[in-house]
């Protein structure tokens, strides 16, 4: 039997489980452990890790494994592995439809296209490797290997490349769904919040291209050795947003020069980029939009 999503202003009793409203990625299901009263009237924040707990009005909920019941067992059920990859159109352009729906059809031996959660997912030969995580604390930089039958990806890569040339679907998403067979949208216990937790991870670069596959390894979303915590560089009296955008927010009709010199005339109205520009605007005390860091470079 399906699991039921939560419910407002309800009771509960020990050992009933709920599972979200919306959609979640976690792959977690929330088994009642302590009920003195009735649910909240909103949904709470659902714990993220197996283990965790959150208090709902009288009810306190702890999160289980939606799959733990299934891959325990003496028989389980064949596990299907599901890919989505998601393209941005800024990056991509808009020509192929996102996202792209790839199953590899091992297991249950599974032919044709299948169906979870209302999605489709295509047949093809495709091998996932690397996604386990360590002790050593390393991110994983799982490998994902696709048949290039009929030159499919090839021509996918040339479609993106046309747009932006040289991407090779550099910093496309790539979501890995698991579940078990007995919960595709075909079966008679269907159920799509059944699953476990969905990998997400960024494709970092191609590693090689033939006729027969094209692989491609993929990082972790905080896995990028390449890019600066602050994105902004941190600059110390140069405001970076332009004059009077959303950013800058000013709108006033007190004008100045670049100089901080008052002036009559919008045309001569020029921002400093200053601190002290900043404040002729809005006030010596007066709550200030400066978009840079004036403390910069002044501690040891």
């Amino acid at each position: 039997m399906a699991v039921q999503a939560w419910t407002q202003n309800t009771g509960f009793s020990v050992g009933d489980i709920v599972r979200a409203v919306a959609e979640e990625e976690t792959g977690l299901f929330f088994k009642c452990s302590n009920a003195v009263g009735n649910s909240s009237n909103t949904e709470p924040d659902w714990p993220k890790e197996i283990g965790n707990t959150v208090v709902d009005g009288g009810v306190t909920w702890i999160a289980i494994s939606s799959v733990y019941k299934d891959v325990a067992s003496l028989t389980p059920n064949a596990i299907i592995e599901l890919f989505e990859l998601h393209l941005d159109p800024e990056i991509h352009g808009n020509t192929i439809v996102s996202p792209v729906l790839w199953h590899n059809g091992c297991n249950e031996n599974v032919n044709g296209n299948i169906v979870f959660n209302n999605k489709t997912y295509n047949r093809i030969a495709i091998e996932a490797a690397g996604f386990n995580y360590s002790a050593s604390g390393t991110i994983p930089r799982p490998t994902l290997t696709i048949a290039n039958t009929d030159s499919l990806i090839t021509f996918l890569l040339r479609d993106i490349n046309l747009f932006n040339n040289g991407n090779d679907l550099n910093g496309a998403t790539v979501k890995r769904i698991r579940t078990c067979k007995k919960f595709l949208d075909s079966e008679s216990t269907a159920d799509p919040n059944i699953r476990w937790p969905v990998d997400i991870y960024e494709i970092d670069r191609k590693v090689s291209e033939n006729r027969s596959v094209v692989s491609f390894e993929l990082i972790g979303k905080v896995d990028k050795p390449n890019d600066y915590v602050p994105k902004r560089q941190l600059i110390g009296n140069c405001c970076q947003w332009k004059y009077r955008s959303g950013e800058c927010s000013y709108a006033g009709t007190n004008y100045f020069d670049k100089n901080d010199n008052s002036v009559s005339s919008a045309s001569d109205d020029v921002c400093g980029k200053k601190l002290s520009s900043c404040k002729k605007r809005f006030g010596e005390n007066g709550d200030l939009p400066f978009g840079s860091f004036p403390t910069a470079g002044k501690t040891q």
